[in-house]
């Protein structure tokens, strides 16, 4: 199974946060998964980071290889795809993620309600 991991899955699962239900830590960790974390997930810590919002130590990009995940490039048809998205949700890194998820046929792996209720891509819940 391909697994792309929201943000706040990829931060919790680097803080080895017990936040993480034992069942997705067991997907992450599953060498029979692939894991992805999104060009948007670096953005967007890298921002948050910036702007104090978050406190994460070290090189999101280190980490993605240190954890063995893959990086997941964003293209202009990601983007394309965001836009054209039948959802009212206004985060745009939600909304990419989401997208690249589904373009990819991923199972996207959150603890976020909002996404939770987008019924329309495969989705493993991460949360407690």
């Amino acid at each position: 199974m391909n697994l792309l991991l929201d943000t706040q899955v990829f931060l919790w699962w680097q803080q080895s946060s017990a936040k993480l239900n034992q069942d997705v830590q067991h997907a992450i960790a599953d060498p029979a998964h692939t894991v992805f974390i999104s060009a948007a997930s670096v953005w967007e810590s890298a921002i948050k980071r910036r702007l104090g919002k978050l406190l994460f130590r070290g090189s999101a990009v280190a980490a993605i290889g240190a954890n063995g995940f893959r990086e997941l490039p964003i293209l202009p048809v990601d983007t394309e795809a965001e836009g054209d998205l039948a959802w009212d949700h206004t985060d745009p890194f939600d909304r990419l993620l989401v997208a690249q998820a589904a373009r990819h046929g991923m199972t996207f792996v959150t603890a976020d309600q909002r996404i939770r209720s987008f019924g329309a891509i495969a989705q493993f819940w991460a949360g407690p």
